[in-house]
């Protein structure tokens, strides 16, 4: 087994993202945890959110895990480290949706 289905095992669920999914483009966050997320279209949503948009296939290449009673975001590992979350840039959202 290698380090990518692994990976994909620690996952909930992975969703199937719909045709016009959007994809996480920055990070959110609060005292170093993530908070929410900007999408694509430019829109930010709040964490709980998004997970809830992943799970109806609205956000694409990230999974469904969790700590203890809290649901997250995970990336799918697809080979680029460059779309993984953990290496998005921060952003500061003026307003949130």
């Amino acid at each position: 087994m290698d380090g990518q289905e692994l990976v994909k095992q620690t996952l909930d669920q992975i969703p199937q993202a719909n045709a016009n999914a959007k994809r996480i483009v920055g990070l959110i966050k609060e005292g170093g945890r993530i908070t929410g997320y900007q999408l694509s279209d430019n829109t930010f949503v709040e964490k709980q959110q998004a997970v809830n948009m992943a799970k109806q296939g609205q956000i694409a290449g990230v999974g469904i895990a969790h700590r203890g009673d809290t649901e997250y975001l995970k990336s799918i590992p697809d080979g680029s480290e460059n779309n993984n979350l953990g290496n998005l840039p921060s952003v500061s959202p003026n307003t949130r949706v």
